[in-house]
């Protein structure tokens, strides 16, 4: 499980079979709302990355359009090798296809890896982001 392959992923998913019903019950939810896209990387034939993206319509910056990206995640064992970069730059095209002025996405403070190689595809660290678990 791809949610699970990292120190960080391990201590808060919970993975092996069979899978845990909340999952299938999210991917359902998902999977019916049209605005959201969930992608799969593969690699000769093996499941290598995955990510989600919602399309959402606003108000600020003049009704911009923006494409948000969640829970991105590729196989730890081929982290570095281009496999990332690629599919987001995929999900970019995509969202320009689908009308996004610009692209979004969150990640976890701790996760100092995954800021250089957003950094090094253009993102820029522009925002503070808040939670509240309910």
């Amino acid at each position: 499980m791809l949610l699970a392959d990292d120190v960080l992923g391990r201590s808060r998913e919970i993975g092996g079979e069979p899978l845990d019903p909340r999952y299938v019950a999210g991917f359902e939810a998902v999977d019916a709302d049209p605005r959201q896209t969930l992608v799969v990387a593969e690699l000769d034939g093996d499941i290598v990355g995955t990510m989600q993206i919602t399309i959402l319509p606003g108000i600020g910056r003049l009704g911009a359009v923006r494409g948000q990206f969640e829970s991105v995640h590729i196989a730890e064992s081929l982290r570095g090798q281009g496999h990332g970069a690629a599919m987001i730059r995929w999900a970019m095209d995509h969202c320009r296809e689908q009308g996004c002025a610009f692209v979004q996405l969150t990640s976890d403070r701790r996760r100092a890896g995954a800021h250089s190689f957003y950094e090094g595809l253009g993102f820029a660290p522009s925002h503070v982001g808040y939670k509240k678990f309910l």
